[in-house]
Formats: C-alpha cells, sequence, structure tokens
C-alpha cells in the first residue's frame, strides 16, 4: 500500500524540509502567536473588513480610477464620445458674417448658441479657393487636378455642393447649408441607444424625400428617393466623399465636352444639377459605398432604398447612421415627413438661401407649369401628366388659345409675388430701422443717466453754505473728532446738551461733570491742572 501524500506544509515535505530549522521555528511561533492574539469572530470578519477598506479606497479615488463606460454613465450622467467624429460645425455663403442679411445671421448662431463646445467655420466667395489649395494642395492631400477643377467651375451651385463633399473628406464634422438653423444640438443627431457605438458610425444623413412610386416618372423618377445633404455629419477621409468629387469632375467633364465649351461656359438645368452633384448624386454615391462596405457578407442582400423606405426609426447600415425624414426634413408636406414642433425634429431649412433654381429651371410645360409644384401629391401628379397628355392631341389654335390664358394667369401670379417680395423687404427694412432705432435710444439714455449723474455730483460740491450750515458743519466735524477707539468719548452727549441750555459765558471756566461727579474734558478748552505729578499716577 502506498502512503498518503505529502502536504507541502507536512514536517516531512521535502520543501519545508529543505528550510532550516531555526527559521521554520522563528515562523512558527510568530504565526502562531499572532494567530492567538486575534478572536476568532475578528478573524472570521477580516475578509468584509478588507472589501470593505478596499471599497472606500476605490471611492475616495473615484477622480483617479478610470471606470468604464457604463459605470461611468452610472455615476456622472451618461453623454456620447466623440469617436472620431470632430467638433466643428462648416457653413458657406457668399460673404463673411459682418455682411450677412440679419436673417442668415440669426440663423447661423443657433448653431454656435446650441454647441458652446463645437468650432464654427464659414467659407465665403473671397476664401474657398484658399481653403482648398490649402487643403489639396502639395502639403495636404495634394490632388491638384482638384484644386483645378475648383478653380476652373463657374456655376455657383456646383461650386457649393463640391465645397461641402471637398470640406467632409479634408476634416469632417457637421455640415449645414446656411438657411438650416439647428433646433436641437448635435448630440442629438445620435440617438442614446448609439452613444456605445459610435466607433462603428462613420457618418450621419437623414431621408429627405422618400416616394418611391414615383420611381418611374419621366421627370419626378430621378430625384423621387435621396438623402439630405443640407445637413449631415462625417468623419474625416471618408472614401465615399472622394468618390462624390471625382464622380463630379468625370460627369462635368464629359458634359463640357458634349456641349463643347470650357468648364466656366456650362450650362445646366434643374435636373441636371440635382442627379449631378445634388442629393441624387449624393444618394447614388452613398449606396454604392454601403454595398461596397458589405460585400464581404455573403448573406447580405444588395443595399437599396427599399432598406429605407418608410422608415419609423434610424438604423445603422454599413456604418451609416440613417435618419428618420423627420429629423433633418421636417415641415416639407410630403414623404410623411411630419413638423417642426415634433421631438425628433433636429433642423429646420428655411430655403431662403435656395434660389438657385432660378437661374437653373425645372421643366415647365408652356401651359401647366412645373410637376414640382405638386409637392409630390399623387392625384395632382396624375392630374398633371393627363393634362399635358391631353394638350398634345389640341390643334395649334386650342394650344395658342391655352397658352394666352396661362400667360394671363402668370403676369397676375408675378405681379402677385412682387408685392409680396416688396411687402418682405419692407417688412425686413423696418424691423432693421426700429431695431437701429431702439439701440439709438438706449445709447442716449445711458448717455443722459450718466450726465444726470455727474450734474448732481457737480452741484452738490458747489452748492453755496448759509453762516447757520457752515457752523453747523464745523461742529459736526469736531464731534466726529472726538473719538477714541472708534467710539464717542464718554460723557461727550451731556457735555453738548449742557452747553447748549448754558451758553458760552465769557471769562468762565467750561466744566462739564458726568454722573458720577467726575468732571470730563471740553472740547477747545483747556486740561485741567492736577495737583499730582504725572496726572496723579
Amino acid at each position: 500500500m502506498s502512503s498518503p501524500p505529502l502536504s507541502p506544509l507536512s514536517p516531512l515535505s521535502p520543501t519545508l524540509g529543505s528550510i532550516p530549522v531555526r527559521w521554520r521555528q522563528m515562523s512558527e511561533t510568530g504565526t502562531g502567536a499572532f494567530r492567538n492574539r486575534i478572536p476568532t469572530q475578528l478573524r472570521r470578519a477580516l475578509p468584509l473588513y478588507a472589501v470593505v477598506a478596499v471599497f472606500l479606497f476605490f471611492m475616495l479615488n473615484a477622480h483617479v480610477v478610470t471606470l468604464p463606460p457604463s459605470a461611468s454613465s452610472i455615476l456622472h450622467g451618461h453623454q456620447p464620445a466623440d469617436h472620431g467624429f470632430p467638433k466643428k460645425i462648416w457653413q458657406s455663403w457668399k460673404v463673411d458674417p459682418y455682411n450677412m442679411a440679419t436673417r442668415d445671421l440669426n440663423t447661423a448662431k443657433t448653431w454656435t448658441t446650441k454647441n458652446p463646445g463645437y468650432r464654427y467655420e464659414l467659407l465665403t466667395d473671397n476664401n474657398d479657393m484658399v481653403y482648398v489649395e490649402e487643403q489639396y494642395g502639395p502639403h495636404g492631400i495634394n490632388r491638384p487636378d482638384i484644386i483645378d477643377f475648383y478653380r476652373a467651375v463657374n456655376i455657383s451651385i456646383i461650386k457649393a455642393d463640391l465645397l461641402r463633399y471637398l470640406i467632409m473628406y479634408a476634416e469632417g464634422g457637421v455640415y449645414a447649408d446656411i438657411d438650416v438653423e439647428a433646433l436641437r444640438p448635435i448630440k442629438r443627431f445620435v440617438p442614446e441607444r448609439y452613444w456605445d457605438s459610435l466607433s462603428e458610425i462613420d457618418l450621419v444623413v437623414g431621408i429627405e424625400i422618400d416616394q418611391p412610386e414615383f420611381r418611374d416618372h419621366p421627370i419626378l423618377g430621378s430625384k423621387c428617393m435621396s438623402f439630405c445633404q443640407w445637413t449631415f455629419m462625417c468623419k474625416p477621409r471618408l472614401p465615399v466623399m472622394l468618390n462624390l468629387v471625382e464622380n463630379i469632375m468625370t460627369w462635368l467633364n464629359s458634359l463640357a465636352a458634349k456641349q463643347h465649351v470650357h468648364l466656366s461656359e456650362l450650362h445646366l438645368d434643374f435636373d441636371e444639377v440635382i442627379s449631378g452633384t445634388g442629393p441624387s448624386a449624393f444618394t447614388i454615391a452613398l449606396l454604392k459605398e454601403m454595398n461596397r462596405i458589405s460585400h464581404g457578407h455573403s448573406d447580405q442582400k444588395e443595399i437599396t432604398w427599399d432598406n429605407f423606405h418608410a422608415m419609423d426609426e434610424s438604423k445603422v447600415v454599413s456604418r451609416v447612421l440613417v435618419l428618420d425624414v423627420e429629423a433633418f426634413a421636417a415641415g416639407q408636406g410630403h414623404s410623411d415627413s411630419g413638423n417642426h414642433n415634433a421631438r425628433g425634429a433636429l433642423v429646420k431649412h428655411h430655403y431662403h438661401a435656395s434660389n438657385w433654381p432660378s437661374k437653373h429651371p425645372r421643366y415647365a410645360h408652356p401651359v401647366y407649369g412645373e410637376v414640382e409644384r405638386c409637392n409630390w401629391d399623387l392625384a395632382c401628379v396624375q392630374k398633371w401628366d393627363r393634362d399635358v397628355e391631353a394638350y398634345k392631341s389640341l390643334s395649334i389654335e386650342e394650344q395658342n388659345k391655352l397658352k394666352e390664358e396661362r400667360r394671363m394667369e402668370l403676369e397676375k401670379l408675378r405681379e402677385q409675388q412682387l408685392k409680396e417680395q416688396e411687402q418682405a423687404i419692407r417688412l425686413e427694412q423696418f424691423g432693421e430701422a426700429v431695431r437701429k432705432a431702439e439701440e439709438e435710444q438706449r445709447r442716449r439714455d445711458e448717455l443722459e443717466r450718466e450726465m444726470k449723474e455727474r450734474m448732481r455730483v457737480e452741484d452738490q460740491a458747489l452748492k453755496p453754505l448759509h453762516p447757520e450750515q457752515a457752523g453747523a458743519e464745523e461742529k459736526k466735524e469736531g464731534e466726529e473728532l472726538i473719538m477714541f477707539g472708534g467710539r464717542p468719548v464718554p460723557g461727550q452727549e451731556q457735555q453738548r446738551q449742557s452747553l447748549e441750555k448754558k451758553g458760552d459765558g465769557e471769562g468762565e471756566d467750561k466744566k462739564v461733570v458726568d454722573q458720577s461727579g467726575q468732571q470730563q474734558p471740553v472740547f477747545g478748552a483747556a486740561a485741567p491742572q492736577n495737583e499730582k505729578p504725572f496726572g496723579g499716577l
């Protein structure tokens, strides 16, 4: 029968046996003595005391210890981390803020007011070229072809679209058109359920138009499904932004060759702008990038607009956070966009800077006008289609008659629009005049108050005094001088009352006696002579 295994603590253990006897005796004696001195109940509670001590240590040093996101959110309130989204707000406009119209300036201020921790930068027609040369020059991204292309383009809306993509690729952040008002802080762009996974999101966009039922319409089909690009947020150096720029360069160069003109002499209509650089081009590029990213997943189906149609809530698709239509495009009157009073509305587009369609007109039928005036109303669009089709079957005389009626209607409409514009201009001028008048009145009131206060002080200093008042002033000053340790000398009040009753007698000694019978000194009189040396001390 084999012997039982030796315990490491057994005296027969080879490990323990190798230790000198003297050291073993010291260790056993010291440990045993220490153990015998501690009560059993206290020894059993020692682990609990240790846990409490460790807990108190961590609580007292919480500012030093780095907590995981979940614990930090409980102690300090959950706040989204940046995770690569720069805290920058970008806008572009014709002029700098000092020369902006009041409405543009007020709208722009909403971004800095609601996001005080963000840097704000406005690029204008005077400094945009400098920015592009700096970012895409030899010391930056080094794309001289992009610099030359941007310099050659002479169409304002094309340059505006190009610039936003160039900015977002170079530096990232938040871009917003100058006529977009911030209704909520930027941190609300990302729903709270995604705050812990921001590292998996590169781009935040919203739905603008969600009317896929018009996809086969000859005019509306190319723009009935689109993401919003008047406001979006992204990280820098995203390939989709550079792809957008390169797609625009290829398209415009081919179009210039087709028209046999230089880039600066191109002529584009509304639909060409929308599909070439605007929301449609933006949407096509995003869908292509989503499919590229998801290509590695064999079970992933092709991503189309069907993934975003009639969205009830936001979703992340291929590192792109897509918000519902209410977020960036509320109040449009179509696409179930809701209104700006909703909690989910993040921005408000005022459209007062969107006058570029006047230079790039939509298709307008000579009699029935633009189908876009239907604002995606199905019944209205169907009626427009029927009228246009019926017009083709009319005789020349009937068509001319309808054109004349339409011309008269347009004249009345233009007169009405001119009146409304003049009224709006007058209201704006009146409001500006009222503001300036109020500011001028405030300045006058402030100057008047300062002048009155200065005159009051000067009059008080130059005011003449009567002899009685002068004596009273001197008397008052004399009384204030008779002070000892910050308090009147005892008997001073009795002295003043006695003098008032007795009057000033010539050649008489002025003496005042207090309640204890002691003679008190009188201001202005000689000090009493004490027979004893050193005042009787």
